[in-house]
């Protein structure tokens, strides 16, 4: 009897050591799909605020239209692809970046132009930007965060044997794109 109970108990455990696994998994891949909804809402945001910036600097800066023009296509073009889901982040990745850089390059024709410089309506737009920029990147260390988590749960042994099986993929991390954005800025004088 003593025989077969062992090898019984053996393999209840290895059935629930499996499930304790497996439902470790399924957690991870639900902080990592949440933490990149938490960017998705920010990068709403930020698409949502973009006309009213444009139109305000608009009125101010009209002959400036192919760079208004820029920004409003990158803004589409990023709208287009919708809400991107965290296993296939390549082209979302992208599209933001252009829109990144279009709407550096609107800051620096704002430069030029200290009227609307000093409105407060481009001001409080601004300002609004500015923050929304700061929340997406808190976001995206979230989201890094949760998919390296991710990715160690899927890739470490034992879990990985059960990730394997379970059809559980590694994660994307939402990275800069623009090497010149990693580089430390040169200052001279």
């Amino acid at each position: 009897m003593l025989n077969l109970l062992i090898p019984v108990i053996i393999l209840v455990g290895l059935i629930l050591f499996g499930i304790s696994i497996y439902n470790k998994l399924v957690r991870n891949r639900n902080m990592m799909e949440e933490g990149f909804s938490g960017v998705d809402v920010q990068l709403k945001k930020r698409h949502d605020l973009i006309p009213n910036l444009v139109n305000t600097v608009k009125g101010y800066a009209s002959h400036e239209s192919e760079t208004l023009e820029k920004v409003m296509a990158a803004r589409a073009q990023a709208m287009q692809g919708g809400s991107a889901q965290p296993n296939n982040l390549s082209d979302a990745m992208a599209q933001e970046n252009m829109l990144s850089a279009a709407l550096g390059k609107l800051m620096v024709v704002v430069e030029n132009y200290p009227d609307l410089k000093a409105d407060a309506n481009f001001r409080e737009l601004q300002t609004q930007l500015s923050a929304i920029e700061g929340d997406i990147e808190k976001s995206r260390r979230y989201y890094n965060a949760t998919v390296r988590d991710y990715n160690i749960s899927v890739e470490s042994f034992p879990s990985a044997l059960v990730a394997n099986w379970g059809g559980f993929k590694k994660g994307e991390f939402f990275e800069l794109e623009d090497h010149n954005e990693r580089s430390n800025p040169t200052v001279t004088f």
